[in-house]
């Protein structure tokens, strides 16, 4: 009996290795990139099963499997994109399998022309958050930090971003990808303003040159996009004790929502006590701001409530060629900013943001017995959506709404005649649409295509702008790209309050750009040329009632920007140098004719140093600023805007000392070697008795500036610190 299972169990597994053996199928084939050449390594299986190989150094792979009907074969390798395959078993022999690069690799090409990004998110950062802030000369301004950049000129009695031969009013900021109406701080004449918000509570900065997205408009030259912190990494108290004031911040974390603060408070009586300036102060500048940042996760989506208040005052008299006692400027301002925005990623590879801000400001302006109070009311509503349709093909639209509504008193007391008194009002709306699609064709193509249309209201006028990039990777650590953008912005108030039968002004901006990035150092190259049209211009020399305003205005500027930064030759070290060259003219405002404005230096040059010393627990912080001479009309000789001022130069210091992990002891001085920069020339209104016009020179109010801080953080893990807020 046993015999006979014996031979019953031995024909029954010959039955079934028969039956296994005719069910298996082979499967086979070939791997290639899409030149031909073969991969070897690349991973070939069924999914859902064990049956699979690797690919050889022919790129050829065979395996067998005991899967029938529609099945999934799956080839992967690293740095190209998986492909899928799904087909019966059976036909999956000899297969010729091309595999594509994978887009989303660290090598692949970045659209770059004419864009900077400041952060540690990014790619390919020229700055990083640290350096928005420890930038010698910067003083703490995130303004300060990027007029260290290529294709910016420092005009240090006004202290705005001015770029690539632009007015200062043709750069837009937006915090969150929301517009902020009045990013600075008013001031007087010869002193320069300073950034309205905080660098404490921002991670990001994207800072473009030309050429920007459709997504932003109303910037002929330049957009500064400032982005909040998601997510704090944990609760923590600073607290900044100043020779100019104090500051206070916290924040507070929860399971799902978090909240960021943020004031300060600045008195610079103390200190014009200790180092008096040109002026005459009756009330040194007083200042006290808020912030505060609340987020709120939702889901996959994620809300950012974002608000910034800030009032400041100050009561001075200046010297004036025509006035023996001077000119006194009194000013009070007012201004409150809030935003919110909403981003969820969606299912199917689309996304959505939508967002919305409001602004207040209120100036209130004496000099001498001229009484003028601005007040602005405007807001800001923006809606996108964005698909991906693969690592390839992105296409993202949207359409946002502009709403100001702008008011101005004036009054001028006269002994003779009638007081001068009227109040001026307009309302400025704007509508706008874009889209905007990236093709990425591989690891070393890619490029950029999209338009904009905007409706302007006040002029019934629609403008469309369309805007392209391309980016080439010649080697695995450079690149070439290329921009061309049309670029719309309405009129600034001062020639809306009285002439509102206008158009928007136009800029086209053509940029070629080379970047190279190994090893901790990067370097850029751009050359660019902007050409402007409809500038506008007015035939006073301070526009009232009576000013005849038109868009015959025009100009051009050009140059090459060139920047270098390395973190790795030198043991502790890192710089970075910055060169701009610029030839610019435009004929606009009450120019007689076209000429290079005095806000532009042809050639100006930024080196900026850092040293951490370890045994000293401190850091060390160097920055030069050159710029050549600016224009300025000699009234004494024939010509508009002919003579050039002397080159401005300024060497900044600082130094950080780690008290402990949490404490800093912070020092700086700006123009150290207190070079007697001059920014111009105030010529008198009347000639003498020889025909000769009397002048005096445009000097900043101070040399030098001291600055002395002490920075203490408490936080949850006792190691953070302000260091990078310095």
């Amino acid at each position: 009996m046993f015999s006979s299972f014996k031979k019953l169990l031995t024909i029954f597994l010959i039955v079934v290795l028969t039956i296994s053996t005719s069910a298996q199928t082979i499967i086979s084939g070939k791997v290639t990139e899409k030149n031909g050449t073969p991969i070897f390594g690349a991973n070939v299986y069924l999914e859902g099963t064990y049956d699979g190989a690797s690919t050889a150094e022919n790129g050829e792979f065979s395996f067998n499997t005991s899967e029938e009907g529609i099945q999934t074969l799956n080839v992967s390798f690293i740095s190209f994109e998986t492909f899928t395959i799904a087909a019966d078993v059976s036909q999956m022999g000899n297969l010729t399998v091309s595999l594509r690069e994978d887009v989303n690799s660290l090598e692949t090409v970045t659209i770059s022309a004419g864009t900077f990004e400041a952060g540690d998110n990014s790619k390919v950062s020229v700055l990083n958050a640290m350096d928005v802030v420890t930038t010698a000369s910067a003083l703490g301004d995130f303004v300060g930090a990027l007029q260290t950049l290529p294709g910016t000129t420092t005009v240090a009695e006004d202290g705005r971003l001015f770029v690539r031969g632009g007015d200062a009013s043709e750069t837009q900021i937006f915090i969150d990808g929301i517009r902020v109406f009045t990013p600075y701080t008013p001031t007087t004449n010869d002193t320069p303003t300073r950034g309205r918000y905080s660098p404490f509570l921002f991670d990001g900065i994207t800072f473009s040159t030309g050429g920007y997205s459709a997504e932003y408009g109303q910037a002929l030259s330049s957009v500064l996009l400032l982005n909040t912190i998601d997510e704090p990494d944990q609760e923590k108290t600073e607290i900044a004790l100043m020779t100019v004031g104090l500051g206070l911040g916290n924040t507070q974390k929860w399971k799902n929502n978090s909240l960021s603060l943020n004031t300060s408070y600045i008195n610079l009586a103390p200190y014009d006590a200790v180092f008096p300036d040109r002026n005459e102060w009756h009330h040194p500048y007083e200042g006290a701001s808020g912030e505060a940042v609340f987020r709120q996760k939702i889901g996959e989506g994620l809300l950012k409530a974002y608000g910034a208040f800030d009032t400041s005052t100050f009561d001075l008299t200046q010297e004036d060629i025509d006035e023996p006692e001077g000119i006194r400027t009194k000013l009070d301002n007012q201004n409150f900013y809030s935003n919110v925005s909403y981003s969820e990623v969606l299912d199917k590879g689309w996304s959505i943001f939508a967002g919305g801000s409001y602004t207040y400001g209120r100036t209130k302006i004496k000099i001498d017995s001229i009484y003028i109070k601005d007040t602005e009311n405007a807001a800001h509503f923006k809606m996108k959506l964005k698909k991906r349709f693969s690592n390839r093909v992105k296409l993202s639209f949207g359409a946002e709404q502009f709403l100001t509504d702008f008011n101005e008193d004036y009054f001028e007391p006269s002994i003779d005649t009638i007081p001068i008194a009227f109040e001026t009002n307009f309302n400025n709306n704007i509508s706008a649409a874009y889209s905007e699609a990236d093709f990425i064709f591989s690891r070393k193509f890619a490029m950029k295509l999209g338009i904009r249309a905007e409706y302007s209201e006040l002029f019934s006028e629609t403008t469309l702008s369309p805007r392209a990039s391309v980016a080439y990777k010649v080697s695995k650590n450079s690149q070439v790209s290329v921009a061309y953008g049309d670029f719309y912005q309405q009129p600034e108030n001062t020639a809306l309050l009285f002439d509102t039968n206008l158009e928007a002004q136009q800029a086209q901006h053509f940029i070629l750009n080379y970047q190279y990035v190994a090893n901790n150092r990067i370097f850029r190259a751009e050359a660019y040329k902007k050409l402007y049209n409809k500038l506008i211009t007015f035939d006073d020399e301070m526009p009232g009632y009576n000013t005849s305003f038109s868009n015959n205005g025009d100009g051009y500027a050009q140059g090459v920007d060139l920047f270098w930064r390395d973190n790795q030759s030198l043991r502790n070290v890192d710089y970075w140098v910055s060169y701009s060259y610029l030839d610019t003219e435009r004929q606009y405002k009450d120019y007689p004719t076209a000429a290079t404005p005095p806000f532009a230096s042809a050639h100006s040059l930024s080196v900026v140093a850092k040293y951490w010393i370890e045994n000293w627990k401190s850091q060390f912080g160097f920055s030069y600023q050159y710029g050549s001479g600016r224009s300025y009309t000699d009234f004494n000789q024939p010509g508009f805007l002919q003579a050039k001022a002397p080159a401005y130069n300024s060497v900044s210091l600082n130094w950080a000392y780690l008290i402990s992990q949490q404490k800093i002891l912070y020092a700086s001085v700006n123009n150290a070697f207190a070079f007697k920069n001059v920014n111009g020339y105030q010529y008198a209104s009347s000639p003498d008795i020889n025909g000769n016009f009397a002048r005096r020179e445009l000097k900043p109010a101070a040399d030098q500036f001291f600055f002395i801080g002490f920075f203490w953080t408490i936080s949850e893990d006792g190691t953070d610190n302000q260091l990078d807020k310095l």
